[in-house]
């Protein structure tokens, strides 16, 4: 788990340091003392949650948590003041918590074990999927980049299929529902397929993707995913459920079996 803490008093900013480490001693934490520099570091490096200060000088703590929900949608933003007079602004933003000053140990574990978005536990050498919300692939917490739009629905519908195996005529129905699977559809999916595989294999998992005679499918037990959690009742995968699943895939059907 990564987690930013921000506070623009020394002291308090270790307060908060030293709570966050006795709470989650294994977790990623990088501190701050101002907006600026919270915002320099969130930007090209993912974060889990924020514990954030909401006066922090110039720039207050809202303003920081609205850009950080512009570039990472799914970060937990957690406030921490002394002022409740913020509390319906912090409500406003959909934040997932608000802990008082000074904040102890157990009220940052209370925030950690009730997230609005729960966090998976990376696990090495797999794949993070996240398929509850909008669908999204992640190596080592950022994430996966694929030449075109049409790869990362096809590895959606591959982890829809949970191992099971499909036929590139299949594939080609599911991608173009509305298209007239034509010789150009099939030139296409041969681009994706091998951008798939490439992206896959820079990122040192490309024995997720499994293929042979015109048969393809993942290997699921390179993949760590928060649909299959809910579907073996784990808690992480019953916490992660909120009723949507690939939001942006039309196909795209939850199964309870």
């Amino acid at each position: 788990m990564r987690i930013i803490a921000a506070d623009d008093e020394i002291y308090a900013l270790q307060h908060i340091v030293n709570s966050i480490k006795e709470a989650a001693p294994d977790a990623e934490l990088h501190s701050f003392m101002s907006a600026r520099e919270v915002l320099e570091y969130a930007k090209d490096n993912p974060c889990d949650v924020a514990f954030l200060d909401v006066q922090m000088g110039a720039v207050s703590g809202i303003d920081v948590a609205k850009q950080l929900k512009i570039w990472q949608p799914k970060v937990n933003i957690v406030f921490v003041t002394g002022y409740d007079e913020y509390m319906n602004k912090a409500i406003r933003l959909h934040v997932s918590g608000y802990v008082g000053k000074p904040a102890t140990k157990d009220d940052i574990a209370a925030e950690l074990n009730n997230l609005l978005n729960p966090v998976m536990p990376e696990e090495e050498n797999k794949l993070v999927a996240k398929c509850f919300g909008n669908f999204d692939v992640f190596v080592n917490g950022k994430s996966l980049v694929f030449e075109k739009s049409k790869t990362k629905e096809m590895l959606a519908y591959l982890i829809d299929r949970r191992g099971a195996a499909v036929t590139s005529g299949e594939l080609r129905a599911v991608l173009w529902q509305d298209v007239d699977t034509d010789d150009n559809t099939h030139s296409y999916l041969s681009k994706i397929k091998k951008d798939l595989l490439v992206t896959l294999n820079k990122a040192g998992l490309g024995d997720v993707f499994v293929t042979s005679w015109n048969r393809y499918a993942v290997n699921v037990e390179k993949i760590s995913c928060d649909y299959y959690n809910y579907l073996n009742n784990e808690p992480e995968g019953i916490k992660a459920f909120n009723g949507e699943y690939m939001s942006q895939y039309s196909w795209a059907v939850l199964k309870y079996d």
